[in-house]
């Protein structure tokens, strides 16, 4: 008998694996046939509970019990900050609340919709991880570089800024360096798991380069207001670059093949949280997940090491401080006396006195942070302004040239982007950061004068 004739029966589709390996055994051992088999199987399902001694089909019994007792656990609560938050992310974020490990979750000022966990969500589990909720691009991140240059070469230099970006940078879904790189996460153990064994020679090629949507490299002026020790930087304004990439390829790679694996092993009675399937961290699969993660965050921070090391070499200038931070992570931290598995999707560590980088747009400012350990938030913040329409309203609404052109007139040279990335797509930093005030203090402020992003309106998920 098939899965399509047991279900027929009554059979419910959780236990259809088990009276399919019930069936076979009993068949093999030539104790009941067809008609009888039928017969039986009818009789399990209406007194399961005098089948579960029996060699043949006890498992069975014991499965269908299980099914009939089943209680859904109601949704964990999670608490909100900001108010431009719409419907669709609120519904991402209760189901994500559904997760039968779910322990803790909090939604962010900058959230919008992503795939299973909403962008800016952030969701705590108990000895599982969830591919999804890390994301696509996995241990996307900020990285700011404060060099030793005063802000007047930003206009008397111009050119030699934009010369240090269009040869030090890479963007574009399949972007690569013409000479591969050199970092010392490439000496690491790629072999942890097949997939980051497979993909080592794409991770290699597209070292130092930045992929498509909104990821970008800015220069602009960072203004201190106060010396703050632990930069190493008196008061006063300095010249800086910023960045915001990922994993590229090989994490979106690994995110794909374990969210595979997740899916497959997910109970019938969860079917709804596909893209919210997880993998215990007791699980061959789970482990292998993890210890891939954690590689593709040491190969996320060494894109950024490589990108403001050879702007900087072409600018001819010195880095003399620095802030960065992943989000699109999972880290094992403890909350409430509890070790948990905290996912951050599109959201950023703000821990007690953790530094951080949280960006506008390119026409608006991004702030370095120090976190306030808000244990409401399970010690998180945004990780940006947050998407307000998509990349297809944007393109209908915006005409790029017109744009670019607005924007020179304020003082920011964009070199390439796409109206996909206009600055009015996103929510109003201002607002964002005021309706965080409780989970981040402002140390500085980073404001844009010349961008660079990919031009091909590829989309990435934030």
């Amino acid at each position: 008998m098939n899965s399509r004739q047991l279900q027929k029966l009554g059979v419910p589709e959780a236990c259809v694996k088990s009276a399919i390996a019930a069936i076979q055994i009993a068949m093999k051992a030539g104790d009941q046939k067809g008609k009888q088999i039928k017969q039986l199987i009818k009789s399990v399902l209406e007194r399961p509970e005098d089948f579960t001694g029996d060699e043949h089909f006890g498992q069975f019994a014991k499965d269908v019990i299980a099914d009939r007792e089943f209680v859904r656990p109601e949704p964990i609560p999670y608490r909100t900050w900001g108010n431009e938050i719409d419907e669709a992310s609120h519904a991402q974020m209760r189901q994500a609340c559904a997760v039968p490990m779910a322990a803790g979750a909090a939604l962010m000022p900058d959230a919008h919709v992503g795939y299973g966990l909403p962008i800016g969500g952030v969701l705590a589990l108990e000895g599982a991880v969830i591919p999804y909720a890390v994301g696509v691009d996995i241990a996307c991140r900020m990285k700011l570089s404060v060099l030793d240059l005063p802000p007047s070469t930003l206009d008397d230099k111009f050119n030699l800024y934009r010369e240090a970006l269009d040869g030090g940078t890479r963007f574009g879904i399949g972007s690569t360096h013409e000479t591969p790189q050199d970092h010392p996460v490439m000496d690491q153990d790629w072999s942890i798991t097949r997939i980051t064994r497979e993909k080592k020679d794409l991770a290699w090629s597209q070292l130092g380069t930045s992929g498509s949507g909104n990821h970008f490299v800015d220069f602009g002026v960072l203004e201190l207001p106060v010396r703050d020790d632990e930069l190493g930087l008196d008061a006063g304004q300095y010249v800086a670059m910023m960045s915001h990439s990922g994993s590229r390829g090989t994490g979106a790679a690994v995110c794909s093949t374990y969210s595979g694996i997740a899916r497959s092993q997910l109970p019938a009675k969860y079917d709804d949280l596909a893209y919210l399937a997880w993998l215990s961290l007791d699980s061959e699969a789970g482990l292998e997940y993890w210890a891939a993660m954690n590689l593709m965050g040491d190969y996320a921070a060494a894109n950024h090491d490589v990108i403001h090391r050879l702007v900087s070499k072409l600018l001819g200038a010195r880095i003399i401080a620095g802030v960065e931070n992943h989000h699109n992570f999972a880290w094992k931290e403890l909350h409430g006396g509890r070790e948990l598995i905290v996912h951050r999707k599109g959201a950023t560590p703000a821990g007690d006195g953790v530094l951080g980088v949280i960006p506008g747009s390119m026409a608006t400012p991004a702030f370095v942070v120090r976190g306030r350990g808000n244990a409401d938030s399970l010690n998180s913040a945004s990780h940006g302004a947050g998407r307000r329409m998509s990349r297809k309203q944007a393109k209908d609404k915006y005409n790029w040239k017109a744009v670019q052109k607005d924007l020179e007139k304020k003082g920011v040279n964009v070199l390439s982007a796409g109206a996909d990335e206009a600055p009015g797509v996103y929510k109003d930093i201002e607002d964002v950061m005021r309706e965080q005030a409780d989970l981040v203090e402002i140390v500085a402020r980073f404001d844009p004068k010349i961008v660079k992003m990919c031009s091909d309106g590829s989309q990435a998920e934030d």
